[in-house]
C-alpha cells in the first residue's frame, strides 16, 4: 500500500512540476500576471505539503525555502524578473532530480541545493536594497496576503402567489442569481396542492439560495428590484473563512432560528441535533434541509478554493498506462478472433451465424475505438516541454527566439507521443542552432531580430501531420553537396535532385557546423531523426527556401496498434495495404507501356507509374490472366500497387517483424487473419521512395 501511495505523489508531483515550468515560461512573458503568480506559488505548496506528508523532507524543506520566495512576489515584495524566473527554473529541475534519487539524496544534489538557495536570498536581498527598505526579506513561511476572495449569502426568497401576474417569473430570478457565482438552490414545494386544485398561473414555490459571489449586496438586490410588494426577499452575508467549518448548530444560530442556549442543550443528549429540534418543533424540516444544504456549499467551497464543484471539470480517475496497453493488446486479440468467426460465417451457410458476425463485428469496432481513444494524448503535451529548450538554447546561443504552438490539441497514442520526443527535440535544437541567425544577422537581411521556431499538428486521415519551421536562412544546397562531396557519399560529376541532395543531411554523421559544440556539430541528430520516424511507419520530408526558413514534414499514423487495411493476394501469399493510403481500386488494363517492375499505365487519361508487387517480391508462381491495381497516396504523389486480387477491407492488429525481416525494403510489419496464417503489412512510403529514385536514375540515364 505505501509503495502504491508513493506512486500517486510521485505522478501527481512530476505532472506539477511539468505545469510549473509552463507556468514559470508564460509568467517570463507576462511578469505581471497575478493569477499565473499565484499559480506558481500553489504549486509550490502543494508540492510541499504532499512530499512533506509522505516523508520527503529533504524535498519539503528545499520547495519551502523557494514558496517564500514566491510568496513574497505574490505580495509584491519581489519584482518577478527574468532572474527569478531562471532560478526558479533551475529550483524545478532540482527538485526533480530530488524526487528521482528517492529516498537517498547524493552530496551534489544537496550541494546544488544549498548553493541555490544563496542565490535566492542574493536575490531577495538585492532586490530589497533597490528598493531602499533597510532590511532584507526573509525566509519564512508567513501567510501570505489573502487573494480577493467570494463573499458568501443566504437569500431566502418567498415569492407571493400572484407574483406571476405582473409577468416575473421567479425561477428566472433563481436562475440569475445563480449565474452570478457558485450557488447552491433549496426549493420548497410544501404548499403544492393536488393537481386537481392547482392554480396554473400561482406561485406555489419558495427557495432558499447560497451564494458564493465577487458581486456585492447591491448587486444582488438589483435582481429582486421589480418584485412585487407582497413577495419577501431576505439576504444575510455569512461570516465564513476556509478555515472555519461552519456546523449545523452554528449556522441555526447564525440565522436567528434557534437560540445557542438550546443548541448546548441539544449537544449535551449526545443525539443528532436536526432529529432532536425537529421532533420537539423547535425549527420545521425545511429548515434543517436549507441548513444542511449550507453546510455542504461551504465546505465544498473550501475544498475547491472558491470554485463550482465540478463545474468545467470532468471525472477522471488515473490509470497505469500498463493496464491500458493490456486493454488494447486484448482488444486486438478480439479483433483477430472476429476476423475468424467472419471467415467461419461466410463459408457457412448459416444465416444466423452470418448476423451473429456481424454484430459482433460491429461491437468491436466500437469497442477498438473506445480503447483506442483511452490511450489518445494531446500532442500540446509534448509542444510545451520545447518551450524550456528553446529558451534555454537561445539564452545560450545569444539568440532571440519565440516558439509558437499550433494544433496543439490534436490526438496521438500515448504509445506514439512517447516515441516522437526525441526526434522533435533534434528538430526543435536544429532549428535554434542550424535555422535562426543571430539579431545582427536577421536585422542586416531586413528581418525581425526576433526569430520564430514554429510547431504544429493537424490531422490527416488516419495520420498527423506534423511540422517543425523556423524563419532562419534556409539550407544552402551548395554547401549540402559540397560536404556530401568532402564525405564520400556522391561524387562531385553525380546529378542529385534538390530533394535528393537535403536528403543527404540525415545519412549518418553528415554535419555542417563549423566547430563541435555542446549544442551540436558531432554529425549526430538527424540521422536517429529518420530512423526514429521510419520505426513509427512514419516519413520526413524537407522543404526549404533561401532567407525564408526551413521546414520539415513529419507524417505519423495516429496508431501503432490496430489499422484498417485492404487485404489482398500476390500468388499464394497475402498482404495488408494500409487503408488511409489508398485512393481508388480499379482493373489492370491490358496494354502497358512497358513491361518489368515499374509498368505505366492509364489512369482517367492520365499516365500513373506502378510497381508490380508480384515482381517486387519475385513470386514465381504462375501469373493469372487479370490482375487489379491499387492506387495509393503517399502524400506528395499517387502511384499504382498491382496485385493478383482484392480481396476486401480488414481490421488488422500490427504484429513486428522479427529480426530476419526488419530490413526488407516495401514491408512495414506483419498480421495474423482470422484463418491463423500471417499477412505482410506493405510499406507504402518505402515503395514511393524506390519508386522515385527509379525513376531519376532512369531519366538521368536517359539525358545522358
Amino acid at each position: 500500500m505505501l509503495d502504491q501511495l508513493n506512486s500517486v505523489f510521485f505522478d501527481e508531483a512530476n505532472e506539477l512540476l511539468d505545469n510549473l515550468e509552463d507556468q514559470l515560461l508564460t509568467l517570463e512573458n507576462n511578469p505581471d500576471d497575478q493569477e499565473t503568480i499565484a499559480a506558481v506559488f500553489r504549486a509550490m505548496h502543494t508540492i510541499k505539503g504532499s512530499a512533506a506528508m509522505f516523508g520527503f523532507n529533504v524535498v519539503s524543506s528545499f520547495t519551502h525555502q523557494v514558496e517564500s520566495v514566491m510568496d513574497q512576489a505574490r505580495n509584491g515584495n519581489l519584482a518577478v524578473t527574468p532572474a527569478l524566473i531562471d532560478l526558479t527554473l533551475k529550483a524545478r529541475d532540482l527538485i526533480r532530480d530530488m524526487l528521482t534519487s528517492g529516498a537517498d539524496i547524493p552530496g551534489t544534489i544537496m550541494t546544488r541545493a544549498d548553493d541555490l538557495i544563496t542565490q535566492f536570498k542574493a536575490f531577495a536581498n538585492t532586490q530589497d536594497s533597490d528598493k531602499s527598505s533597510g532590511s532584507a526579506v526573509q525566509f519564512s513561511a508567513a501567510p501570505a496576503k489573502a487573494e480577493e476572495e467570494d463573499a458568501h449569502y443566504r437569500i431566502k426568497f418567498r415569492p407571493s402567489k400572484n407574483i406571476m401576474h405582473n409577468g416575473t417569473r421567479p425561477e428566472l430570478l433563481v436562475k440569475e442569481l445563480s449565474e452570478m457565482g457558485t450557488a447552491t438552490v433549496t426549493p420548497f414545494y410544501e404548499e403544492l396542492p393536488p393537481l386537481s386544485e392547482l392554480d396554473a398561473e400561482q406561485c406555489y414555490f419558495a427557495w432558499d439560495i447560497v451564494l458564493s459571489t465577487k458581486k456585492s449586496r447591491n448587486d444582488i438586490n438589483d435582481v429582486f428590484i421589480f418584485l412585487d410588494n407582497e413577495s419577501k426577499v431576505d439576504v444575510q452575508k455569512i461570516e465564513f473563512t476556509s478555515d472555519n467549518q461552519l456546523r449545523i448548530g452554528e449556522i441555526l444560530v447564525d440565522r436567528g432560528q434557534v437560540a445557542q442556549e438550546t443548541i448546548d442543550s441539544v449537544i449535551s443528549q449526545h443525539m443528532k441535533i436536526g432529529e432532536i429540534l425537529v421532533d420537539k418543533k423547535i425549527i420545521t424540516q425545511n429548515q434543517i434541509q436549507s441548513a444542511m444544504a449550507e453546510q455542504k456549499h461551504l465546505r465544498n467551497i473550501s475544498l475547491d478554493h472558491g470554485t463550482n464543484p465540478g463545474q468545467g471539470m470532468q471525472a477522471s480517475i488515473r490509470v497505469n498506462s500498463v493496464k491500458l496497453d493490456k486493454l488494447v493488446d486484448l482488444v486486438g486479440e478480439l479483433v483477430t478472433f472476429n476476423a475468424h468467426l467472419e471467415q467461419v460465417s461466410e463459408e457457412s451457410n448459416n444465416q444466423s451465424l452470418r448476423n451473429l458476425a456481424e454484430q459482433c463485428s460491429r461491437l468491436v469496432v466500437h469497442l477498438r475505438d473506445a480503447s483506442m481513444g483511452m490511450r489518445m494524448v494531446s500532442i500540446g503535451t509534448l509542444f510545451q516541454k520545447f518551450r524550456r529548450t528553446v529558451r534555454d538554447l537561445s539564452e545560450q546561443l545569444g539568440k532571440s527566439i519565440e516558439l509558437v504552438i499550433e494544433g496543439a490539441e490534436t490526438e496521438l497514442d500515448k504509445n506514439v507521443i512517447e516515441k516522437l520526443n526525441d526526434p522533435l527535440l533534434h528538430l526543435v535544437r536544429n532549428s535554434v542552432d542550424h535555422g535562426i541567425e543571430l539579431p545582427s544577422e536577421r536585422i542586416a537581411y531586413g528581418k525581425n531580430p526576433l526569430g520564430k521556431v514554429t510547431l504544429s499538428a493537424i490531422h490527416a486521415g488516419a495520420s498527423v501531420l506534423i511540422k517543425i519551421s523556423d524563419d532562419g536562412h534556409g539550407i544552402d544546397k551548395e554547401v549540402i553537396r559540397k560536404k556530401g562531396i568532402e564525405k564520400g557519399i556522391i561524387t562531385e560529376d553525380q546529378k542529385l535532385t534538390d530533394e535528393e541532395i537535403y536528403d543527404l543531411i540525415f545519412h549518418p554523421g553528415f554535419s555542417t557546423a563549423k566547430q563541435v559544440t555542446s549544442i551540436s556539430g558531432r554529425g549526430v541528430g538527424l540521422d536517429v531523426v529518420k530512423k526514429d520516424i521510419e520505426s513509427l511507419n512514419g516519413t520526413v520530408a524537407i522543404e526549404t527556401e533561401f532567407q525564408k526558413g526551413t521546414a520539415f514534414l513529419l507524417k505519423i499514423p495516429l496508431t501503432l496498434a490496430i489499422i484498417d487495411g485492404m487485404l489482398v493476394r500476390i500468388g499464394e501469399a497475402k498482404y495488408v495495404i494500409p487503408l488511409n493510403t489508398i485512393q481508388e481500386c480499379l482493373l489492370c488494363p491490358r496494354g502497358k507501356k512497358e513491361d518489368g517492375m515499374f509498368p505505366t499505365v492509364d489512369l482517367h487519361g492520365e499516365e500513373m507509374k506502378c510497381i508490380s508487387l508480384r515482381r517486387y517480391f519475385k513470386d514465381k508462381s504462375p501469373e493469372p490472366e487479370a490482375q487489379e491495381i491499387v492506387a495509393v497516396n503517399d502524400q506528395n504523389n499517387c502511384f499504382g500497387l498491382i496485385v493478383d486480387k482484392i480481396l476486401g477491407d480488414h481490421q488488422i492488429v500490427i504484429k513486428p517483424l522479427g529480426n530476419v525481416y526488419k530490413n526488407s525494403l516495401g514491408i512495414s510489419s506483419s498480421t495474423i487473419l482470422g484463418d491463423g496464417s500471417v499477412a505482410l503489412v506493405i510499406d507504402v512510403f518505402r515503395l514511393s521512395e524506390i519508386l522515385r529514385k527509379t525513376q531519376v536514375k532512369n531519366g538521368s540515364k536517359k539525358h545522358s
